[in-house]
């Protein structure tokens, strides 16, 4: 009879420490639950801008909090991400909006109380602020936090028939110096090189400046887009680099990679590799591409510490987060 008892009660004790075991400590990656922010509606979304690059990461931040479908479709000028704006109110359509780099921290920087279309919260932008953009919000006694979020990199492209596979960095400052001016040069053709640049406070034409001329200055060439309004686009820079077959400029490496992707088929710039190094999400993350560029989450020193914008700039720094800046294809930081 005892030992009837002791083999139940070690019975027992097997099913329990086997039935413990089974039970999963967490839910499986694929069950996990973004940790949203606290009362956050349609109504009180703050109002976010930024540049072309970082637009997709916007509305998937929107869409996770907000419990709003997303995807990512394809439109006359590339890929983006959006919701379905019929089953949005119509007072929600003017909270997230791209004026771009340049225009998106001029509007931060001009933010007021009541609310007008153009005046933001809080933004995500490619760059710091730039000298002009400094001077600015110092005569109107203003003051950002930019915070980096993300890792972006600048690409260097060319027509795809172009036969230069890589450039190390003096060969690449040499050339927006004037210093290597024929592809012939840097082993390519006998051709006179044709080097692109962006207008002045775009998000890459500032990077360019930072991280690659290291703020040395660069020729103030001309431009030479099909029309006025096409200089700030990026959309323009490929289109140029297909009708020049001996030019080079640079790009955003997430637009290139998310937002152009196979827009124009085989007929795509090509990328070229720095230091024999090409820009991926591993050489970006390591940090061992030469022309990584933080991404920055930026908002005005003076925002109310209890508003919900300032509680979406501190949700953005978290795991939660994270996780949306990694859906979208960027490096967090």
């Amino acid at each position: 009879m005892e030992l009837r008892f002791i083999f139940l009660v070690f019975c027992a004790m097997t099913l329990c420490m086997s039935c413990s075991k089974d039970e999963p400590d967490e839910k499986p990656e694929d069950e996990k639950e973004i940790v949203g922010i606290e009362g956050i509606s349609f109504e009180n979304y703050p109002r976010v801008d930024g540049s072309t690059s970082t637009n997709p990461l916007n509305f998937i931040i929107a869409g996770k909090l907000l419990g709003v479908e997303y995807e990512w479709v394809r439109g006359a000028l590339g890929y983006d991400v959006n919701f379905n704006w019929s089953e949005l109110s119509g007072s929600f359509i003017h909270k997230i909006w791209c004026s771009q780099t340049h225009g998106s921290i001029i509007n931060l920087i001009d933010c007021i109380e009541h609310i007008e279309i153009d005046q933001r919260d809080l933004i995500i932008v490619a760059r710091k602020m730039s000298a002009d953009e400094r001077d600015y919000a110092q005569e109107k006694g203003i003051s950002l936090i930019e915070t980096p979020i993300a890792l972006d990199a600048l690409d260097f492209i060319v027509n795809p028939q172009n036969t230069v596979n890589s450039l190390t960095v003096k060969e690449i400052q040499d050339i927006y110096l004037g210093n290597i001016t024929n592809w012939k040069e840097v082993g390519g053709a006998d051709e006179v090189i044709i080097p692109f640049i962006r207008n002045a406070n775009s998000g890459s034409q500032e990077m360019m400046n930072a991280i690659v001329m290291n703020n040395a200055g660069m020729p103030d060439w001309e431009v030479s887009y099909a029309d006025e309004l096409s200089i700030y686009s990026m959309f323009s820079v490929y289109e140029e680099l297909l009708r020049h077959p001996n030019a080079i400029c640079f790009t955003p490496h997430y637009y290139k990679e998310f937002m152009f992707r196979d827009v124009f088929g085989a007929y795509s710039p090509k990328t070229i590799a720095i230091n024999d190094i090409l820009p991926d999400k591993n050489s970006i993350k390591s940090q061992t591409y030469p022309f990584v560029a933080p991404v920055y989450v930026s908002i005005r020193d003076d925002l109310d510490k209890e508003s919900m914008a300032y509680s979406l700039y501190q949700w953005i720094q978290t795991d939660a987060g994270k996780e949306a800046i990694e859906e979208s294809g960027y490096v967090p930081n």
